[in-house]
């Protein structure tokens, strides 16, 4: 079989090119001419250089606004912080004539009447607050008549005075009843054993009498194993009565007496 043959056998669609430019034309009458996609994509890049151009036209114009912003607020501040300077200079000026009319006036005080013509120059300086110089006294002759230290009976006089004063004093103060200082002493006597008397023991201390000695309440305490010990209060004047002259006393009664200790000591 020859291949005309074997050709028109096969079913070939000789006529399919025909038949897509004809669908072409159908959907470009319906839709309109379709754009190759180089020209659709030069057109998005147009489209996205236009944008950006537009971007940094914007980006400029509002740093250009922000600095004339800024730049006048910069002047104002420079034009308040010079009108401030300018005040302050004037009021250094202000305080340097006040100091120098101050420093005049000083002068003048310590120097007295014979400084007249130191007066007279800082009154130049600064006439508008001249210091008031007074003019000095005539009075020569009566200083010449003062007696500055006094005469002999002035001063006896004084001491007299003086005397009559410390006396009055020292009487005021002897009247005064002295402070006495005195304490308060809690005594424990321990007797030898149980079968001590402790009444007979308690009347032995309190047989202790000297000047600044008052004996106060009294108690038996337990001890242990049937021994009882005698608390006494007692309050003294610490000028006349000292706790060792107390226990040496008290533990004089031997056959009653073992020891004695200072409980507690206060001050009154």
């Amino acid at each position: 079989m020859s291949a005309v043959q074997y050709l028109a056998q096969e079913k070939i669609w000789f006529e399919k090119p025909q038949y897509d430019e004809a669908e072409r034309r159908f959907y470009e009458g319906v839709n309109g001419p379709t754009r190759a996609p180089q020209e659709t994509g030069a057109n998005t890049i147009l489209q996205d250089i236009a944008r950006a151009r537009e971007n940094i036209q914007k980006s400029l114009a509002g740093s250009a606004t922000a600095s004339a912003g800024e730049s006048g607020e910069l002047i104002a501040r420079m034009r308040s912080l010079e009108l401030e300077n300018q005040s302050l200079h004037k009021v250094v000026e202000d305080l340097r004539s006040a100091l120098s009319k101050l420093e005049c006036r000083v002068a003048d005080l310590e120097k007295g009447p014979a400084a007249a013509p130191a007066a007279t120059s800082c009154a130049k300086a600064a006439p508008a607050q001249q210091p008031k110089v007074r003019a000095p006294v005539e009075e020569d002759d009566d200083d010449d008549d003062l007696d500055l230290f006094g005469s002999d009976e002035e001063d006896a006089e004084a001491e007299r005075i003086r005397e009559q004063r410390v006396k009055e004093y020292a009487e005021r103060k002897a009247k005064k009843p002295a402070v006495i200082a005195k304490s308060s002493i809690l005594l424990e006597v321990k007797p030898w054993d149980d079968e001590t008397d402790m009444a007979k023991l308690e009347e032995c201390v309190r047989s202790v009498q000297v000047d600044g000695l008052v004996w106060g309440t009294s108690k038996l305490v337990p001890v242990g194993y049937g021994i009882r010990k005698l608390q006494i209060q007692c309050v003294v004047e610490d000028d006349k009565v000292g706790t060792d002259m107390l226990e040496e006393e008290i533990t004089k009664f031997e056959d009653y007496v073992q020891s004695v200790d200072v409980a507690a000591f206060n001050k009154i």
